[in-house]
């Protein structure tokens, strides 16, 4: 139950008609623009379940494109986002996936530009709340309900130990970690969400850790 919050009860502030169709697919959208770090030229949506049998009726695809904009769950801008991504220069292009995703609201998100990739799989479930089941092909679970700190790394000792002792020493409480390896010293993520949001500063710190790939910064708490 640990995806449960505020927002099953009253919804988000939002453009509807719906928060689990709606809000909910916004916040994944979004989850998947900042975990490839800028804006995609190429969106391959591959939907699950009731967004794959009512997308189009219930304004999911216009969602989930607001939300590779970046935009906020109450951007008036959300019943126009074809047409922006459109003329941003974004390709998308929607598939309705064979068998069942791991929620009835699910999807899978593949996202390009020059070179940078970035895959999630996510769903809505309920009142504009989101379960983030996967990122990049590993199997890490967050909310987006706090700012998160996403980092691919190699499987070695005290790679962990390092990046929660320097996450203390600068003063932030981890309220939640999620790790996933490929395989014995392979390569592996690690998430973390914090009570408050790490500056830039934090984000270049934990990069020149030894054996850190990529640190990313996904925060739906910030206003875009």
């Amino acid at each position: 139950m640990r995806f449960k919050n505020v927002f099953s009860i009253i919804g988000p502030s939002m453009v509807g008609p719906s928060s689990s169709h709606t809000a909910g697919a916004v916040r994944i959208g979004r989850v998947a623009r900042q975990l490839l770090g800028c804006r995609p030229k190429e969106a391959k949506m591959t939907l699950y379940g009731s967004f794959a049998e009512t997308y189009w009726g219930h304004g999911t695809d216009l969602a989930l494109t607001a939300g590779l904009l970046n935009y906020d769950t109450d951007d008036e801008r959300i019943p126009q986002a074809d047409v922006l991504a459109e003329e941003a220069g974004m390709t998308l292009e929607w598939v309705q996936g064979k068998g069942n995703g791991p929620h009835p609201n699910s999807v899978k998100i593949n996202l390009s530009n020059e070179g940078r990739k970035a895959e999630i799989v996510a769903a809505s479930i309920g009142g504009g709340t989101i379960a983030v089941y996967s990122m990049n092909g590993f199997d890490v679970q967050i909310t987006g309900e706090f700012p998160t700190i996403a980092v691919t790394h190699s499987d070695k000792q005290g790679v962990l130990a390092n990046m929660t002792a320097l996450l203390s020493q600068e003063g932030f409480n981890i309220g939640y970690m999620d790790v996933d390896r490929k395989g014995r010293s392979g390569d592996a993520m690690t998430v973390f969400e914090l009570d408050s949001a790490p500056g830039e500063s934090t984000i270049e710190r934990i990069h020149h850790l030894p054996h850190i790939k990529e640190v990313t910064m996904i925060d739906l708490t910030k206003r875009s």
